[in-house]
């Protein structure tokens, strides 16, 4: 397990528990150590974005890798008297009397626990790429999962959209603000309808209902999609459709509500069904995922969270 050098807490109980250290649980953090919040971050080092080199829209780090931005971030903690931070992986919370207990594994199976009056969820998602055997080499390059993020890098490109949710031909006119040649790659019985098709049709972007087998590409990335039969599309970027799943196992005995799409329900300020529990980022957004946008909801929970502990709150009414 590794950990910052920083104070801990003189009496082992925690203010807040930020389990998750991409921006969502650092920006957290951040705005709970400067309310004096005796803080600590747990967090297994597994980020999702892992293969992305550079992140953009984030105001004055435009470009910067997300690790590096996580990097920038737990060194600006690190000046804050009431952080600490643990590289380790949670593998539960149960409720107590005097709020949590959050149990960790670290190397060689050695468990350990903190005791926190509160929790923040700021876990993320995984995500489920299409079984592609070439993908993961161009993933982070020139494949990319979130359009807002990286069209800008691929204007003016030959772009793929990959993928095989219901929402092609929403992410194909997204696309198409940043290029004029974008091919769907659907398959036979793919996430475009025929009504979908004629309005991509209308707007000069082209479905192609053959199932991809695989991308192919050199040195300088992505050159094309490999189709079943034999012929290889020339594209010189793609937008993957990952199935996501929010990384929620190890909250299973506190029976939070999930919403329908089985992240995490929250009020507008990030509180859970469970007084006490907050989420942040992507394990209560299916929005845009975004770095900034997840650094948002962080400061937003940790805003409500230090109101919170001012007073005696009643349970939220939280529903799926």
């Amino acid at each position: 397990m590794t950990r910052d050098t920083v104070p801990e807490t003189t009496d082992g109980l925690y203010d807040v528990a930020v389990i998750g250290a991409g921006p969502g649980g650092l920006s957290a953090a951040l705005n709970l150590v400067r309310a004096r919040r005796r803080t600590i971050v747990l967090d297994g080092n597994r980020p999702r974005n892992a293969a992305t080199f550079h992140s953009h829209g984030f105001i004055t780090r435009d470009g910067v890798s997300p690790l590096e931005l996580r990097g920038l971030a737990r060194e600006e903690l690190k000046e804050y008297p009431n952080y600490e931070y643990h590289q380790t992986m949670v593998a539960s919370v149960a409720q107590t009397d005097e709020g949590f207990l959050v149990a960790t594994k670290g190397p060689g199976f050695t468990t350990t626990e903190f005791r926190a009056r509160t929790i923040v969820i700021a876990t993320g998602v995984s995500e489920l790429m299409p079984a592609l055997p070439t993908l993961r080499a161009f993933y982070g390059t020139s494949i990319h999962s979130c359009i807002e993020c990286d069209g800008y890098e691929e204007r003016d490109k030959a772009i793929a959209i990959l993928g095989d949710t219901d929402d092609l031909a929403e992410r194909a006119i997204l696309a198409s603000q940043w290029s004029s040649d974008v091919i769907v790659f659907a398959g036979a019985t793919g996430g475009v309808t025929d009504d979908e098709e004629s309005e991509l049709a209308a707007r000069g972007i082209r479905v192609d209902r053959r199932t991809v087998v695989d991308v192919v590409g050199d040195r300088t990335g992505l050159t094309g999609i490999l189709l079943d039969d034999g012929e290889t599309v020339a594209r010189d970027a793609a937008f993957v459709r990952p199935i996501y799943e929010p990384r929620l196992g190890y909250l299973e005995s506190l029976g939070l509500v999930r919403a329908g799409d089985g992240y995490l329900a929250v009020d507008a300020e990030g509180r859970t069904s469970l007084t006490g529990v907050y989420a942040a980022g992507d394990s209560a957004s299916p929005g845009p995922r975004q770095l900034i946008v997840a650094a948002g909801q962080g400061a937003r929970v940790a805003s409500a969270l230090n109101r919170d502990l001012l007073s005696v709150r009643p349970a939220v009414t939280v529903t799926g």
